[in-house]
């Protein structure tokens, strides 16, 4: 019942006892063997019943003429469905070929006796199922006659003890020969007595080369004493565990960091028999983690700390000050025209440009000190150990000076200037956040000043910012509950003084403040995403306001209306539907529509500019290039632009002193406007000598307290047809 080349023999013969209760039956053959085993084995029933195993007599053929209880039990067979029945009925067909071959071993050997013991050995039972059993077959020799006592052993619980032993192995050569992770196994004197193939590879040592030595071999020679120290906490009993990076020294010669995880294995002594380590390679792991620790404290473009590097640094040298005394200081170096360069040059080029300036500025302070990108043109610098604060505004001179010298960039040669603001630091604050939101304050005084100098801050430019701040937020508040309206200041044609249009200027009613000046507030909107809310706000009421002007008379004769707009919204993509849906809605004819920029905007983006005017034209909106002369005044510009009007500046109008000289500028203007078929408009006429010196000169159009100022909209409809000094 079994391969032949797995079986163990045994050649003395076994005396079986009689089994008591047994019944014996006639055999299949048809001979007289019954008679046979009732004459001669009738006494051994009680002995073969006594058997621990299952017990069987076979005949010759294979033919079962006896069977104990414990086999019956085992089979779930009566003696009467076994006895007289061939042994095949208890032998699985894929044991049956294994049956013939063991009938043949014993035709060839019929003294021997055999015991078969093989993990895929079993029964057949009579439920179909397979029960694991161990076969052992002994020779009878009676009157002549060979008959075979089998002994069938239940082995099922002996069978899964083996199989799960096996498990265990196979998981522990899983767990440590083909694990992917490195392993090692050392004595208690810390020498290694086995390694997986993991291992061998991080390290570039075969087994040979490892076992029976210590870590030495392949450890850098300043971390030999780490393993060390562990190995005697471990045999100290201070620590049951341990975990510690290391470096190894691959055969190679390439150094690695590892993770190592210790662990002692105890007897049921409790002593360290061996020690197990589970090692890890993180060396890219540690050089990425260095790679994002840089990121996160420096900035990408320029390589220099960030804020929060900066803030830790001035941290420290707040300790150093608390202990040694002394003086620092903290510049916020602003760039005062780089937002040009990106808009002419592009943000390759800027960017290009910031890394040349923080290099320079690197290249100019000592190495001791913190340079750091604040914001996108601006640079925070730490000074540490001044002599006085004179020498802060020295340093901040000698760095105004190193920006000013032009750069080379990408083939062009850009000149940029700087203005700085300074705090001097003595460590009596520790509130960084209020240092740097002074030395912010600092450097917007110096641009509000004269750009391309330094301020040394003071408390009274803290209480501007603040309130600066704190009018943000109530020009917010004051928009969302209706605070703001717009008023309108007539227009007069100077030859006929009849009012002709109307500029819509928006004023601030404050509830405790009174009237706000435009020019704090618009300017405050600016430097805020609000003053798209306030544009939008002055187009709607403008154009909404304007279209109910002078309705009996015809659209000829119909005042206009001049909307001021920022260079936000002049060059929003949103503008031109915006206006386009507002006409429509309010029923206003586009050429009463007149759009007031200044000379400064429209030269942000010549070519953008040129588009939004261009759809402009298409829609019929005029145009007005306000503050005339102030700026760049270029011709060529002009001549591209084309504005229907050109507002010429007050400070022509009214100058601060009269002079031959500025009398032949305002001609000069007044003439350059009539060549180009362009309307001038003169702003700030007060006084009846200006209006007639204007009119002389053939100026068509002007505003001022001489005719008016804005009034609000109830106002306005009286006005309409008005001619002044009539």
């Amino acid at each position: 019942m079994t391969d032949l080349s797995n079986r163990h023999s045994a050649t003395s013969r076994r005396k079986l006892p009689q089994a008591g209760g047994a019944r014996w039956g006639t055999s299949e053959s048809g001979d007289d063997a019954g008679s046979f085993v009732a004459q001669h084995l009738g006494s051994w029933e009680q002995l073969l019943e006594a058997l621990p195993d299952g017990a069987a007599l076979l005949d010759e053929r294979g033919v079962i003429h006896f069977t104990n209880s414990h086999l019956t039990k085992m089979t779930g067979y009566s003696r009467d469905e076994l006895v007289g029945r061939s042994v095949q009925l208890l032998v699985p067909p894929h044991l049956r070929a294994k049956q013939t071959l063991a009938r043949r071993e014993r035709s060839r050997n019929p003294n021997a006796s055999f015991i078969w013991s093989e993990e895929d050995l079993s029964v057949l039972c009579k439920d179909a199922s397979e029960l694991a059993v161990d076969f052992a077959l002994s020779p009878l020799e009676v009157d002549g006659r060979s008959w075979t006592l089998a002994a069938i052993r239940d082995c099922s619980s002996r069978r899964a003890s083996e199989r799960a032993r096996a498990d265990v192995e196979l998981r522990f050569r899983v767990a440590f020969e083909k694990n992917m992770a490195p392993m090692t196994f050392t004595d208690a004197d810390d020498r290694i007595i086995a390694v997986n193939d993991a291992f061998c590879q991080m390290v570039g040592f075969n087994r040979a080369e490892l076992l029976g030595r210590d870590s030495t071999p392949f450890t850098l020679p300043e971390d030999v004493g780490i393993t060390e120290e562990t190995h005697q906490r471990m045999l100290s009993g201070e620590a049951d565990q341990e975990r510690y990076v290391k470096r190894y020294l691959r055969k190679d010669g390439r150094v690695i960091d590892v993770e190592v995880l210790r662990s002692p294995a105890r007897d049921e002594a409790g002593r360290i028999v061996y020690f197990v380590f589970s090692e890890r390679d993180v060396t890219e792991e540690r050089a990425l983690a260095a790679q994002l620790s840089h990121q996160a404290l420096h900035d990408p473009l320029t390589g220099l700390a960030n804020r929060a590097l900066f803030e830790d640094r001035l941290s420290q040298a707040h300790a150093r000050l608390v202990r040694h005394g002394g003086v620092d200081a903290v510049l916020l170096i602003g760039l005062d025209d780089f937002k040009g360069v990106n808009e002419t040059h592009g943000h390759f080029v800027g960017d290009q440009l910031l890394t040349s300036v923080a290099n320079r500025i690197v290249e100019a302070t000592r190495a001791t000190d913190t340079l750091c990108r604040f914001a996108g043109d601006e640079f925070l610098y730490l000074a540490e150990n001044l002599e006085s604060p004179a020498e802060a505004e020295l340093l901040a001179e000698r760095l105004i000076r190193v920006i000013a010298e032009p750069f080379a960039i990408a083939g062009t040669r850009i000149e940029q200037h700087a203005s700085i603001g300074v705090v001097i630091w003595d460590g009596s604050s520790t509130n960084f956040e209020e240092t740097i939101q002074n030395v912010d304050a600092a450097l917007r005084e110096a641009k509000r000043r004269i750009p391309g100098h330094h301020v040394v801050f003071t408390p009274s430019m803290h209480q501007r910012a603040v309130n600066r701040f704190a009018l943000i937020q109530e020009l917010r508040h004051a928009f969302q509950v209706g605070q703001l309206e717009m008023h309108y200041q007539p227009i007069a044609d100077l030859k006929t003084s009849e009012v002709v249009g109307f500029e819509a200027l928006m004023r601030w009613r404050h509830p405790e403040k009174g009237w706000v000046p435009p020019n704090v507030f618009i300017p405050l909107a600016e430097q805020s995403d609000l003053i798209l809310e306030l544009g939008s706000f002055a187009l709607r009421e403008a154009i909404a306001e304007a279209s109910s002007w002078g309705r009996g008379q015809s659209s000829s004769t119909r005042p206009y209306v001049t909307v001021n707009l920022s260079s936000h919204q002049f060059l929003d993509r949103g503008l031109v539907p915006m206006i386009k849906r507002m006409l429509s809605e309010s029923g206003l004819e586009s050429d009463r529509l007149i759009l007031e920029i200044t000379e400064s905007v429209a030269l942000i983006d010549i070519a953008e500019t040129m588009t939004v005017l261009d759809h402009l034209n298409q829609l019929g909106v005029g145009i007005a290039l306000d503050d005339f002369g102030t700026g760049f005044s270029s011709l060529s510009y002009l001549a591209a632009l084309n504005p229907r009007i050109i507002k010429i500046d007050q400070s022509f109008v009214r100058p601060a002193r009269e002079s031959v000289r500025n009398d032949t500028l305002l001609e000069t203007i007044i003439s350059l406007g009539q060549k180009l078929h362009m309307t001038m408009l003169a702003e700030g006429i007060e006084t009846k000598s200006q209006f007639a010196r204007l009119r002389r000169l053939g100026c068509e159009l002007g505003q001022g307290y001489l005719f008016s100022a804005a009034v609000p909209t109830s106002e306005v409809e009286a006005m309409v047809g008005l001619v002044f000094g009539s």
